[in-house]
């Protein structure tokens, strides 16, 4: 065993931890876990430290110790509890989220949120000095990916928060073992995360000093006064800026990704894929289409294993915005949400006489009164500033793990994870792209589809409807390294690969002239069957400037056999002709956009867009402002 008696910080840990939590901490023999326990155990001063291993017992001291702080409130079903957040402690907090990077590369950062580290590093430790006093600290590990596993990051979470580290508990692999197991060089994430000062509600007071720094060099994250679990739970989005940083420098990818596997009943087949959504793009939706299977809604890791494309669901969990979840729409997450027993936490909502939770969009009739984050909540109850307090947050989320689901594939922890065969990019546009497409190839569907993915806003987020904002490879808030290297390595990734999966550009959103929707919801199943038939090469295409696109009689044929419905020939014409002009001024806006985001993207890029729009100048002249499916010719 490791000798700690010689650490410096061995006093300390001995005086602040009980000889139970201490013995588990030095059973691992992991001196830069040592280390960093007493680093931040020595700055935070926390009144005493509590270390989890990966029993049950430890999991329900930990639940149980949320409650007891009130970070928690029990609701009517067993296992369900509600956590709020302050009122403005509602979602993730861009302006006080930066990545830490040599100075050096600050400029090449563009829009990427970065700040100098040395300076960041300065800043945030005065901050973290002394703020966990009177509390206990908990020191947690965990897992990304499966553990032992060629994706597997370990992580070390300490926090103040009980609540924090129950959510942790829920959404990600116990990973104390993993760590009694791995090499004592190893890398590991490290998080530190206290919610500072709270006030009478158990909420956050010093919001002007909120921080959420990731170190770039050292694979650390800082989190500081919050609470909202977007911004305190390192493991979910600051673990994906590490990883994606991580990944570019070891020649692997993280990715803002769903990994679900499509059923093919007829042929009883399975086949994997992946896909990135911006917000409201679909993401969830696709991803938990019923018929389907499930194994993860948010983050993948890629790897290259023996020459096979490879993908396994970083998190154990879903912590997902509830607003709009019903049993219409979304019957199996509604039918989880409702499961007696099940360990959920949720944030944000009303909790109503019957303590029961309740939130916007949930098909039920809500009660007139009860309880949410503003306090005591009543009907046309407004904020100081005169706003309207809905019922609950549009923001309110649940937490909960993902093996509840009942569309769980069941290789959602296979420690080689799953084959990948079709990659999904999904934006939101009213009048460009067409419902599906597939790419040429891997990598015009890197530069052509991803990098020019936008979404389109309407009047309920920024008060004007349509704006269509750019949103490269739907990872922009997350990429923690220069966006030109990033697509780089991206492009690159598949070098080595036997069977490149094959891209496919997805929009749920075409609209008439009227402004209404031209499919409805479920039609996006239909265009993942496609695309499915399309990477066994069972259906044929029709070739576009950019790709390829569906033949009316395959999708005819699968709205049969999907819906028992008609697809009339005269609705896939209006939803497959090729829109020039639009997509002219999306290749043109992709040019300014990088030009002024991207100082390091290489100039074959730019070449790329740029002659796509003379391209499409040039087709204009020939067939006009619009190419019917099927008419296109490359000569």
């Amino acid at each position: 065993m490791a000798n700690f008696e010689n650490n410096r910080f061995a006093p300390l840990l001995r005086d602040k931890m009980s000889p139970k939590s201490y013995r588990k901490l030095i059973e691992l023999e992991n001196q830069r876990l040592f280390n960093f326990v007493g680093e931040y155990t020595e700055l935070c001063d926390p009144d005493s430290v509590y270390m989890c291993d990966d029993s049950s017992e430890d999991a329900e001291y930990i639940r149980q110790e949320s409650l007891r702080a009130g970070e928690e409130k029990p609701l009517a079903k067993e296992g369900h509890t509600i956590h709020f957040d302050g009122y403005d402690d509602q979602g993730r907090a861009p302006g006080a989220t930066k990545n830490l990077v040599a100075a050096e590369l600050v400029p090449l950062m563009g829009a990427l949120l970065a700040k100098e580290r040395q300076e960041g590093l300065a800043e945030v430790m005065q901050i973290l000095k002394g703020i966990m006093k009177g509390k206990q600290a908990i020191v947690k590990l965990s897992c990304e990916g499966p553990t032992r596993s060629p994706f597997s990051i370990p992580c070390a979470q300490m926090t103040d928060s009980f609540y924090v580290a129950h959510s942790e508990d829920l959404l990600y692999r116990r990973g104390y073992e993993h760590f009694r197991l791995m090499g004592p060089r190893e890398r590991f994430f490290r998080f530190v995360h206290s919610a500072g000062r709270l006030d009478e509600n158990g909420n956050c007071v010093d919001l002007d000093k909120r921080r959420i720094y990731q170190d770039m060099d050292d694979y650390i994250v800082f989190s500081t006064n919050n609470q909202y679990a977007g911004n305190s739970v390192g493991l979910k989005k600051h673990a994906m800026r590490l990883a994606i940083k991580l990944s570019g420098t070891e020649g692997w990818l993280c990715e803002h990704m769903f990994v679900m596997s499509v059923q093919n009943e007829k042929m009883e087949r399975t086949t994997r894929f992946c896909g990135a959504f911006p917000s409201a793009c679909g993401k969830t939706a696709t991803a938990m289409l019923p018929g389907e299977k499930i194994i993860g809604d948010d983050i993948a890791y890629f790897r290259n294993l023996n020459g096979e494309f490879r993908a396994v669901n970083v998190e154990n969990g879903i912590f997902g915005i509830i607003k709009d979840v019903n049993a219409s729409d979304d019957p199996l997450i509604f039918k989880t949400l409702a499961t007696p027993g099940h360990e959920i936490i949720f944030s944000n909502v009303l909790s109503g006489p019957d303590n029961e939770p309740y939130w916007q969009g949930m098909g039920v009739d809500t009660p007139e009164s009860g309880r949410n984050y503003s306090g005591q909540w009543f009907p046309g109850k407004t904020d100081d500033q005169g706003k309207p307090v809905p019922l609950a947050h549009s923001n309110a989320r649940y937490t909960l793990r993902l093996g509840y689901l009942e569309n769980i594939d069941p290789a959602h922890n296979d420690k080689n994870g799953v084959l990948v065969q079709g990659i999904i990019y999904g934006g939101r546009d009213s009048d460009t792209s067409v419902p599906v497409e597939e790419s040429t190839d891997w990598k015009s569907g890197i530069l052509l589809k991803a990098c020019t993915l936008e979404s389109e806003t309407t009047s309920a987020v920024i008060g004007q409807e349509g704006v269509l904002v750019p949103q490269p490879m739907a990872n922009l808030d997350f990429i923690s390294y220069p966006i030109g290297a990033y697509i780089t390595n991206n492009i690159r990734f598949v070098e080595s690969i036997r069977n490149v999966p094959r891209i496919y550009a997805v929009n749920y959103f075409l609209r008439d002239s009227k402004g209404n929707f031209l499919t409805h919801k479920l039609a996006k199943k239909v265009w993942l069957h496609w695309a499915e038939l399309r990477v066994h090469d069972e259906v044929g295409a029709y070739r576009t400037p950019l790709g390829f696109i569906p033949k009316y009689q395959d999708l005819k044929a699968l709205f049969s056999q999907i819906f028992d419905e008609d697809f009339p020939e005269e609705l896939y014409r209006e939803l497959f002709k090729f829109r020039i002009d639009p997509w002219i001024a999306k290749f043109s806006r992709a040019v300014r956009f990088y030009t002024h985001t991207a100082p390091d993207c290489p100039k074959e890029y730019f070449d790329v867009w740029k002659s796509s729009v003379h391209k499409l100048v040039a087709l204009k002249e020939r067939y006009g402002r619009y190419i019917e499916p099927g008419v296109y010719s490359e000569t």
